[in-house]
């Protein structure tokens, strides 16, 4: 049986095929390699951007993943009175892509179980157990941010970027939730309390408004009732002055002549007898 030219091609074509592709890698958008040379020297310091490179079939070209990457954590813990609670903390990061030839040499490709996972859990743990089990969901973006800070410290020069740290989910006993509802309807039942406070204070500032209104209203009063006294108390007061003055004995007696209804006795200066004058009709 004869075989074909074509078919002769084909496989002289698959063994340089398949040994072309053992003497090549490509780096993929979002991550950076390093050429490792085994036979001369070593692991090569410059990172390699993303595109097509060749090599001989006894090199290799490590390729690390630098995008940014969330890894999820289940972390069973204890508040600050003791009581256990689930936590799901979510750290996005990355490793730094100029500082890949570092990360490899220290670390590797499980920098993240090996450095990242047992800092994560323990800051987790430490901050928890800084709060009680009530003040845990409405506390938990200053959790996240205080397990942020305690990562971020702990990552500092090991060649990795953390962008974020939060608290995605929690777990709490059937005993726990019951006494987050209690909590709950205590601060309700505050809310309320301080409500009612605040429309008695405001009626108590009107009542008291309208008081010294009406006090006001009636001060004003009085002294317009006062201020009237007294000048019809001055004016009467200059109006007797002023007949006191004019009442002399001469106007008085002749007031008493000049009426015609008077009944008049003149005595005589230097007589005894008295002289009666207009004794009247029936007299």
């Amino acid at each position: 049986m004869k075989v074909s030219l074509t078919a002769r091609l084909l496989l002289l074509l698959i063994p340089i095929i398949m040994v072309l592709q053992g003497c090549s890698n490509t780096v993929t958008p979002g991550n950076r390699g390093l050429r490792w040379y085994p036979l001369t020297s070593g692991l090569t310091k410059e990172p390699l951007k993303e595109g097509f490179y060749w090599r001989a079939p006894w090199n290799d070209v490590f390729v690390y993943d630098t995008k940014w990457k969330t890894f999820k954590e289940k972390v069973d813990v204890l508040t600050a009175d003791d009581l256990p609670v689930t936590v799901y903390a979510a750290i996005t990061m990355r490793p730094i892509p100029e500082e890949i030839y570092f990360l490899a040499q220290e670390v590797g490709h499980e920098w993240y179980k090996q450095l990242v996972q047992p800092q994560l859990l323990s800051a987790v743990r430490a901050v928890v157990a800084n709060y009680t089990m009530v003040t845990l969901p409405e506390r938990s973006s200053e959790i996240g941010n205080k397990i942020e800070a305690v990562v971020v410290e702990a990552m500092k020069g090991r060649h990795l970027d953390v962008y974020n740290v939060a608290l995605s989910e929690m777990e709490f006993s059937q005993m726990v939730l019951r006494a987050i509802e209690q909590k709950q309807a205590k601060e309700q039942e505050k809310e309320q309390k301080d409500f009612e406070v605040v429309i008695a204070e405001r009626n108590a500032d009107i009542a008291r408004i309208q008081a010294k209104g009406e006090g006001d209203s009636l001060k004003i009063r009085a002294e317009g009732e006062a201020d009237s006294l007294r000048i019809r108390a001055i004016g009467q007061s200059k109006a007797q002055e002023i007949i006191t003055k004019t009442l002399t004995p001469d106007y008085l007696r002749f007031k008493l002549y000049e009426s015609p209804n008077a009944k008049t006795i003149i005595v005589p200066e230097k007589l005894n007898v008295p002289m009666i004058v207009n004794p009247g009709a029936d007299r």
